[in-house]
C-alpha cells in the first residue's frame, strides 16, 4: 500500500453510472463494468465507500414540477438509491468483493442501517461499503450525502466520478475555447457556481478540508491512477485555482 496516496476513499456515483445507453434503468453490463472499476481500486488495498444516486430511476424534480409534494418526491429518490446500491452489491459480490449495503432509511430485510462505527469496522475488515438512502432527509442531494459520509468515516478524499474528464470554465462541447482546471479552490467553485457538486456539499468539504477529485469514471484506469497520486481530472481543495496549462 506504500504506492497509494489515498488509503480510504469515498466514491460518489450518479445513478446514470448504472443506466442503459438511454440513461434509464439498470444495465447489468454497466453494473459489471462499474464493479470491475471498484474492484481494481479495492485490490490495491484501498478502503472504499460508495455513495450512489438515483437519476437513472427517479428524479424528484420531475414529480415536483407536476405538483408532487417535495418530501414525497425526495423519499422516492432515496428508495431508488437503495435499488442501485443492491445492483452494485450484486455485481461486486459476483466479482469476488465482499460488500455491505447500508442505508439511512430503515430497510432491515435488505440492508443494514447506516451507523458510522459499523461502516468503519467493515472498511477495516476489507469490505466495500455501499451507502444508499442519501442522508435520510428530504431537501438534501446525494452529493451532500457523499460529502457527509466521507467526513464521518474520515475518508482521505471524495472522488466525484462523472462522464467528463475534468471541470472546465465553460461547456467544452459548446465552447472549443473552454479551459480545463487542474486545481480549483472551494471558494472559486462556489463563487463561479461551477457544476462540481451542490453548494451544500462543497461547503461541507471546505469546512472539513476534505479534497474532492473530479474525474471521468469510464476512462480505463482513471480511478486507480488517481488513488496512486497521478494528476487525473480536477482537484478541488483549499489550494489556489489554476488552469491545466498553468501547471
Amino acid at each position: 500500500m506504500s504506492n497509494l496516496k489515498y488509503q480510504r476513499v469515498l466514491l460518489k456515483l450518479s445513478g446514470e453510472a448504472l443506466a442503459n445507453d438511454q440513461g434509464f434503468g439498470i444495465d447489468p453490463d454497466k453494473a459489471a463494468n462499474l464493479a470491475e472499476t471498484v474492484k481494481q481500486v479495492y485490490d490495491l488495498g484501498v478502503e472504499v465507500v460508495v455513495v450512489i444516486g438515483a437519476g437513472n430511476l427517479w428524479r424528484g424534480s420531475v414529480g415536483v414540477e407536476r405538483g408532487m409534494e417535495r418530501t414525497t418526491a425526495d423519499h422516492m429518490g432515496m428508495i431508488a438509491t437503495v435499488m442501485n446500491a443492491l445492483a452494485l452489491q450484486d455485481a461486486l459480490e459476483r466479482a469476488g468483493v465482499v460488500t455491505r449495503v447500508q442505508t439511512a432509511i430503515a430497510m432491515h430485510a435488505i440492508a443494514e442501517p447506516y451507523i458510522r462505527l459499523r461502516a468503519t469496522r467493515h472498511l477495516e475488515k476489507d469490505r466495500v461499503v455501499i451507502i444508499g438512502g442519501g442522508t435520510g432527509n428530504p431537501y438534501f442531494t446525494t452529493d451532500t450525502a457523499g460529502a457527509l459520509r466521507a467526513v464521518e468515516v474520515e475518508a482521505d478524499v471524495l472522488i466525484k466520478a462523472t462522464k467528463v474528464d475534468a471541470v472546465y470554465d465553460a461547456d467544452p462541447m459548446k465552447n472549443p475555447d473552454a479551459k480545463r482546471y487542474e486545481q480549483l479552490s472551494y471558494i472559486d467553485v462556489l463563487q463561479k457556481q461551477l457544476k462540481v457538486m451542490d453548494s451544500t456539499a462543497i461547503s461541507l468539504c471546505m469546512e472539513n478540508n476534505l479534497p474532492i477529485g473530479v474525474l471521468n469514471l469510464w476512462e480505463a484506469g482513471n480511478v486507480v491512477r488517481f488513488v496512486q497520486g497521478e494528476k487525473v481530472g480536477t482537484m478541488v481543495s483549499a489550494a489556489p485555482t489554476r488552469y491545466a496549462e498553468d501547471a
